[in-house]
């Protein structure tokens, strides 16, 4: 098996437990767990177990002139990307949150665009226009009334954030997956992770008794932990050292449908008119943006 077709799978991999994790996370919260408590737990897990395994790759150093790049990947991938998902979350629903993270290959054609220079021809501004009028339509008029979902459409413009936070990561990472064993900077990463995350995290995660946390939030917590963010950032820099950017933020395609197909058959959630709509939008949008071009056409 060639180490690309490794790379799709390992991608798939990822999304379907991105997928499960929108329904499976907020189980968890704000019951057991308050979200940036759950973020000191998924990077504290993450760190160790990156740590615990890091023997089995090469030794190599950081080189000095990547130190900037180290800390901005940090401040991206594990600290904001990671805080304003969970809070997104904790305020919103598991199918909103489904739908929204999927404006990320959006994110990525517009961050490259800027970037590196990338243009952007007629279709994809025409799939970026549609993808962006999905998102907004969804955070304005996706709101409705839960108990486990306090200030919907705060948490749809936290999710929203959050895949412009993972976008950036996406490409920032880029360099590093191209240098550096996985293990060596993944590590260190979640380790300036927690120093990113503690401020906002702390009081929280001192306050989880977890003597008193049931089977039904331990099983959540650790799929968060191993799934959610050890094999799924591990996964995700493995594709990343095969294929672009862009094409691994596609597989967010992917997301929305078994996000939506797992909340509602466990019943943490419905599909309503305007979820339906605003999904379709964004996978519309999404898929224009991110097409390659056909042969001979240099446009898009």
């Amino acid at each position: 098996m060639s180490k690309r077709t490794l790379a799709i799978a390992a991608a798939l991999g990822a999304t379907t437990i991105y997928g499960l994790n929108h329904t499976i996370a907020k189980g968890a919260m704000p019951h057991y767990v308050q979200p940036y408590g759950f973020i000191m737990v998924r990077v504290i897990g993450a760190a160790l177990l990156f740590w615990a395994i890091s023997f089995l790759g090469p030794k190599e150093r950081i080189a000095k002139k990547d130190y900037l790049r180290i800390l901005l990947c940090a401040f991206l991938g594990m600290g904001l990307n990671m805080l304003a998902f969970f809070k997104g979350l904790d305020l919103s629903t598991p199918i909103n949150s489904a739908v929204l993270i999927t404006i990320t290959p959006i994110i990525v054609v517009l961050l490259s665009a800027v970037l590196i220079k990338e243009r952007i021809g007629p279709r994809k501004f025409t799939g970026v226009t549609i993808g962006l009028l999905g998102a907004v339509g969804l955070i304005v008029f996706g709101a409705e009334q839960r108990v486990d979902a306090p200030n919907v459409p705060l948490g749809n413009l936290y999710i929203f954030a959050n895949s412009i936070f993972y976008g950036s990561y996406l490409i920032v990472v880029k360099t590093l997956t191209d240098k550096y064993h996985p293990f060596t900077f993944m590590k260190w990463l979640f380790s300036l992770g927690i120093l990113i995350c503690l401020p906002f995290g702390y009081g929280e995660f001192v306050q989880i008794n977890w003597p008193a946390l049931p089977f039904d939030a331990l099983w959540r917590i650790v799929f968060v932990v191993v799934g959610t963010t050890f094999l799924t950032y591990l996964f995700n820099v493995f594709a990343l050292s095969q294929l672009r950017a862009s094409t691994l933020s596609a597989f967010v395609y992917v997301q929305p449908l078994i996000g939506m197909v797992f909340a509602v058959l466990s019943g943490q959630d419905t599909l309503g008119t305007v979820k339906m709509v605003a999904a379709g939008l964004v996978l519309l949008g999404v898929y224009l943006a991110s097409r390659k071009p056909r042969m001979g056409r240099r446009h898009s």
